[in-house]
C-alpha cells in the first residue's frame, strides 16, 4: 500500500509489471488513478484493479502529484517521451515504482544491487544466504516481483532489490542501506547517451546510500575502479573494493578459486568456490564475493555464510542446466542480452554447439572472437542474423535457423553426432529478446519447452 499520496490524483504510463503493481499500491492508499498503455489487455487489468484508463493527454494535469512511469518508456534519450516533456511542462515528478517504495518504507534495511552483468545472480544468491541464515529477505524490483508486491516488513526482514539504470533514473529518493555495484561494460547506450552517461547513472545509486551504511564495488573494470576512487573520498558511504585476480590490501577478493576477505589488518581465506557448484566460472566468483560483502553486515557466523554459498540452487536462465539427452548437454543463458554476458558462459565449456540472436547490442559479437575456438558450431536467429553471420563467416561454422524451435532440433542433432564425450548445446544469445519474444524469460523458457520435446532418437 501507498499512502503517500492519498485523497491525490496520479498517473500511470505503462502497463506491465511495475505499472499493474504501482495502480494496485496506489489505489490501495487512497489515490485517484489515471493510467494508460498502447496494450488492450492491460488497459483492462489496469481497470480491474480501479485505474481511471484515460489517454495521457487527457490526464488532469494540474492536479497531478505524480507520473509513474515504466522502466522501458525513454526519460531521457534517445529522446524524452512526450508523456514525459509533458509533466515537466507542468512540473510534475516523473518517478517509478521503486520510489514508490522508498517513500513508503524510507528506513528499511535494503541492499540494491545494481550493474551490467552478474546483478540477477548476485541478488538471487543474497536473497538465498539470508534466508538461509534466518532473515526474511524479500527479493524483488528488476527481477522476480515487482517491489511494492512484496511482503510488508517484519522484525527480521531485509528487502533485496535489483534495480536497473532505468531504474535509478525514476528513484531519487532511495537510500539503499548497501549497495552493489558490480561492473560496467557497454550496455543500454541508446537509452543514457553514451557509456560515460550509463555508468553515471550506476554511480547515481551509489551515491545515494545512507552515510551509515556501505558500498560494495567490483573494481576489475577501468569505470567501477574510479567509481570506487571516487565514492571513497567523498564523504558518503563507505566503500568495500571487491576483485577477481587481484590481490587488495584491504577489501575482498578471489585467487585462484579461493575467497579472502581483507576487510581487517590480513587477508583471511573464506572459502574455496570450487565447491559452490552452481557458480561456475570466474564471473560467477564475483557475483559470490560482492555478495559475500553485501551481507556482512548482517550475517555473523563465517561458516554459515560460507555454507549458504555452496547450497546456492543457481538462477534461472542463467547458465542454467536444463537436462541432457543422451550425451548432449542443454544450457539455458536467456539472460545473456549482451556479448559480455554470452562471454561468462562461453568460457565454462568446450564443444558449444551455440545458438545466438535476437536484437542485437552496439558491438554485436566481434568481442568474443577470442572464444570462437570453443565453438564447435553456431545457429542464427532472430533480427541479429545476417550481422552475426558477418562475424562468424571463415571462423566458426554456423547455420541460419531462424526460430528458436528450429535452433534446438538442429543444434541437438549435430551435438548428438558430434565425437566428443559431452557436448553442450548452449542457448546465450548475445542479444535482447523484443523481435521474438516479450523478455528472455519467455525466451529461456521456449528453449527449455523446446529441448523437453526432443526424444532421444531424434538426437
Amino acid at each position: 500500500m501507498v499512502e503517500a499520496f492519498h485523497g491525490r490524483s496520479v498517473g500511470v504510463f505503462g502497463l506491465a509489471r511495475s505499472g499493474l503493481s504501482s495502480v494496485r499500491a496506489l489505489k490501495a492508499g487512497g489515490a485517484d488513478v489515471y493510467a494508460f498503455d498502447s496494450k488492450e489487455e492491460l488497459r483492462e487489468a489496469a481497470r480491474a484493479a480501479g485505474a481511471k484508463i484515460v489517454s495521457w493527454e487527457e490526464w488532469p494535469w494540474d492536479r497531478l502529484g505524480a507520473v509513474i512511469l515504466s522502466p522501458g518508456v525513454p526519460l531521457t534519450h534517445p529522446k524524452p517521451h512526450d508523456v514525459v516533456l509533458r509533466a515537466r511542462d507542468w512540473d510534475v515528478d516523473v518517478i517509478g515504482d521503486i520510489e514508490l517504495f522508498a517513500r513508503t518504507l524510507p528506513d528499511v534495511p535494503l541492499i540494491a544491487i545494481t550493474g551490467t552483468n552478474g546483478k540477477s545472480t548476485t541478488t538471487a544468491l543474497i536473497g538465498h544466504i539470508l534466508k538461509e541464515t534466518g532473515f526474511d529477505a524479500q527479493v524483488g524490483g528488476n527481477i522476480g516481483q515487482p517491489v511494492l508486491d512484496l511482503e510488508p516488513p517484519g522484525a527480521r526482514t531485509i528487502y533485496v532489490i535489483e534495480i536497473s539504470s532505468y531504474q535509478i533514473d525514476l528513484s531519487p529518493g532511495l537510500a539503499p542501506e548497501v549497495s552493489v555495484l558490480t561492473n560496467i561494460t557497454p550496455d543500454h547506450i541508446d537509452r543514457h547517451g553514451s557509456l560515460e552517461g550509463y555508468a553515471a547513472v550506476k554511480k547515481k545509486l551509489l551515491q545515494q546510500t545512507r552515510k551509515s551504511g556501505l558500498n560494495i564495488v567490483g573494481v576489475d573494470d577501468d569505470f567501477t575502479a574510479s567509481i570506487f576512487t571516487q565514492l571513497s573520498s567523498n564523504g558518503g558511504a563507505p566503500c568495500v573494493a571487491v576483485s577477481v585476480g587481484k590481490v587488495l590490501g584491504r577489501g575482498i577478493f578471489v585467487l585462484d578459486g579461493a575467497l579472502y576477505n581483507a576487510q581487517n589488518d590480513r587477508a583471511t581465506k573464506v572459502m574455496e568456490l570450487s565447491a559452490a557448484t552452481h557458480l561456475p566460472g570466474t564471473h560467477n566468483w564475483q557475483n559470490a564475493a560482492v555478495a559475500y560483502a553485501a551481507v556482512k553486515p548482517y550475517v555473523t557466523d563465517a561458516r554459515a555464510l560460507a555454507a549458504a554459498i555452496v547450497s546456492f540452487p543457481g538462477l534461472t536462465h542463467r547458465i542454467e542446466d536444463v537436462g541432457s539427452v543422451g550425451k548432449v548437454r542443454f544450457i539455458n543463458d536467456s539472460k545473456a542480452t549482451n556479448a559480455d554476458a554470452a562471454e561468462r558462459a562461453l568460457v565454462c565449456f568446450d564443444d558449444i554447439f551455440w545458438i545466438i540472436g535476437g536484437r542485437a547490442k552496439a558491438g554485436g559479437i566481434t568481442s568474443l572472437e577470442p572464444h570462437f575456438h570453443r565453438i564447435r558450431k553456431a545457429y542464427l536467429i532472430g533480427d541479429a542474423a545476417e550481422e552475426f553471420a558477418a562475424t562468424l563467416k571463415g571462423k566458426v561454422e554456423f547455420e541460419h535457423c531462424g526460430t528458436l524451435a528450429k535452433a534446438v532440433v538442429a543444434a541437438a542433432s549435430d551435438a548428438a553426432h558430434f565425437a566428443a564425450e559431452a557436448p553442450v548445446v548452449l542457448l546465450s544469445p548475445a542479444c535482447a529478446s523484443f523481435d521474438q519474444f516479450k523478455d528472455f524469460e519467455e525466451r529461456g523458457e521456449a528453449f527449455r519447452a523446446a529441448v523437453l520435446k526432443l526424444k532421444p532418437e531424434a538426437a
